[in-house]
């Protein structure tokens, strides 16, 4: 008789095809269980096609939430977001779990795009509630890509991939948004494809342009610096606006390729300006993720021959946040190698005031939605002023952006606001026009150029 320990459990078919189609974690279907209600929905409904809905959600900000957190809390996470799911999907509809933060939806009565919807509105305002992690609550959103059969595709893989570009015209929409998919958004998407290859091979090319506007000094106007902002101009789309191409090179994977081009060109610049001016220049949220991002910056420069203590780094509130450890290192690297960092689009997020305590910054940009209306409205204007007192109390040096008519640049002159930059000072132009604006604004450069020329 052999020992007990020796037995092997026998396994089932059942039970082992129950494992194959599960989600080890939350106890829901997988991505299987997905494709094969779907196939048979599909055939039960082969001869008479009655639409059904397939939806796909994804979590917004769980990535920075895991980071801070931690993976058993993400795991949690994702277990509460399985039984509020299991709890409020319709009588006949059914719930998997995908990889990471990714489920998905059979809804076998939903038949148009209205209904999902409002299906759609339920499901986030569930998921929006606080999750409790013992000694803390945190919130999250979810965004969502719905494709109706079969006008979004007859076959499984097809519907599955209808539903996967509406899920990302919502991702690109911003947080808890909700897409239907439709001929127009395959489009839409089409084209997005279509610009990126396009900047991809300009990126390539060194096609993509910096342009340059001045940073004063209020009080007397003199140029102190330059912002380096990016410009496209493609000879069969036309010129593109860097409000669209940035973020594009954010999602698809390639803004530290563009990012890097930009600084060289603007660091090469800028060493054609007195030394004394510095040059500001953006980091966008995807390289304050990326630990080899300080490097990247650093041989960049050592490369061009700029001082990196001539260069001025502007980061957003929302770029800090998603992924606030690695942003941190990344921050305070750069500043022990003597690159400034500047807090841009102050008073926009939903707490700044906790960013200044968190992180070291050196100078704080005053959004310009406040300095447009410093004249014209009272809240504006008093928000501004306590901005500059703050930022003066915690020996933070101060840009208005905006600034756009001199009724502007005399109330900030006259709150005390350092630094100022908009319009009216100038718009932001080529590299060759940055030196005739030097030569015409700043009394040092001329006296270089005679030195330089002797």
């Amino acid at each position: 008789m052999k020992p007990a320990g020796n037995i092997i459990p026998q396994v089932s078919h059942n039970e082992l095809q129950a494992m194959a189609y599960s989600d080890p974690l939350t106890g829901l279907g997988n991505r299987y269980r997905l494709r094969d209600k779907v196939r048979l929905l599909a055939a039960e409904r082969a001869q008479d096609p009655a639409p059904f809905t397939i939806c796909i959600a994804n979590l917004d900000g769980f990535k920075p939430i895991n980071d801070l957190f931690g993976a058993e809390a993400g795991d949690e996470i994702l277990c509460q977001v399985a039984h509020r799911l299991k709890a409020c999907i319709p009588d006949g509809a059914t719930v998997t779990r995908h990889d990471g933060d990714e489920f998905a939806f059979v809804l076998p009565l939903i038949f148009e795009r209205q209904g999902a919807e409002r299906i759609g509105q339920m499901i986030r305002d569930v998921l929006s509630a606080p999750y409790d992690l013992g000694d803390r609550n945190v919130r999250l959103s979810a965004s969502f890509g719905f494709a109706v059969y079969p006008f979004a595709g007859e076959e499984f893989e097809e519907l599955l991939k209808s539903a996967e570009t509406a899920l990302y015209r919502s991702k690109r929409r911003g947080r808890g948004q909700i897409t239907v998919y439709s001929r127009e958004i395959a489009q839409e998407m089409k084209r997005a494809t279509q610009l990126e290859q396009a900047l991809r091979n300009a990126v390539i090319a060194d096609a993509v342009d910096v342009h340059f506007q001045p940073i004063v000094r209020i009080h007397d106007g003199a140029v102190v610096g330059f912002e380096a902002l990016a410009r496209w101009m493609d000879p069969d789309i036309g010129s593109v606006s860097p409000a669209v191409f940035v973020p594009l090179a954010e999602e698809r994977g390639f803004i530290d390729a563009l990012s890097e081009t930009l600084l060289r060109k603007a660091a090469e610049a800028a060493l054609s300006w007195p030394r004394e001016l510095f040059l500001s220049f953006n980091l966008s949220s995807a390289q304050l993720m990326d630990p080899g991002t300080t490097d990247t910056i650093l041989s960049t420069l050592a490369r061009v021959g700029l001082d990196p203590r001539r260069l001025e780094l502007e980061i957003t509130e929302t770029a800090v946040m998603t992924s606030a450890d690695t942003a941190s290192r990344i921050i305070a690297d750069l500043r022990n190698h003597g690159v400034r960092i500047s807090l841009d689009d102050f008073g926009t997020g939903q707490s700044s005031l906790g960013r200044l305590r968190d992180f070291t910054f050196d100078k704080v940009k005053i959004d310009r939605a406040f300095i447009s209306q410093i004249t014209t409205d009272r809240a504006s204007e008093h928000i501004v002023k306590a901005i500059i007192a703050m930022c003066d109390g915690l020996n933070l040096a101060v840009v208005a952006e905006g600034i756009e008519q001199k009724a502007d640049a005399d109330k900030l002159k006259q709150l005390g606001c350092g630094m100022g930059q908009g319009y009216y000072y100038g718009r932001p132009v080529d590299g060759t026009a940055t030196l005739r604006y030097l030569h015409d604004h700043f009394r040092e450069f001329m006296s270089i150029e005679r030195s330089g020329n002797r």
